[in-house]
């Protein structure tokens, strides 16, 4: 009696291994299903036009307080060289002093949209709403 080994047999030598062809259609299925929603896709996006230079007013003759941002990053508060993080208890003692008081931001042409938003946070937590937008060359 001949006992045959389990793996020598010639007929069962290509039922062995995996047949990819099925995970192949099914990833070429799935690459045309997002190459063809890409094309529907639609990115949207908020256009910020800021405004032209315009003269801004005096400090003296109007109840308002100045804060400028440069493209350096600086930020000033009536003309004095501020943290960003200041800016907040320097709004609360102007607002102390005159309660219908305003803001104005004026802002470099190239300053970094996130330092000019951040001194405005500052400004509304300060409790005052009442904000003005200007940019300087």
């Amino acid at each position: 009696m001949k006992m045959q080994r389990h793996g020598s047999s010639d007929s069962h030598e290509s039922s062995h291994g995996i047949d990819l062809a099925p995970m192949l259609d099914f990833v070429l299925n799935l690459l045309i299903f997002f190459i063809i929603t890409a094309i529907f896709v639609k990115e949207y996006g908020l256009d910020v036009n800021r405004p032209t230079n315009v003269q801004a007013p005096d400090n003296q003759d109007s109840k308002s307080i100045q804060i400028q941002v440069l493209d350096t990053g600086e930020v000033f508060f009536n003309n004095r060289i501020v943290d960003v993080r200041a800016i907040r208890a320097n709004v609360e003692r102007e607002k102390a002093l005159a309660d219908d008081i305003g803001v104005l931001v004026v802002a470099d042409g190239a300053a970094k949209t996130g330092v000019i938003m951040a001194a405005v946070d500052q400004v509304r937590l300060g409790g005052i709403y009442n904000i003005t937008f200007s940019t300087s060359e």
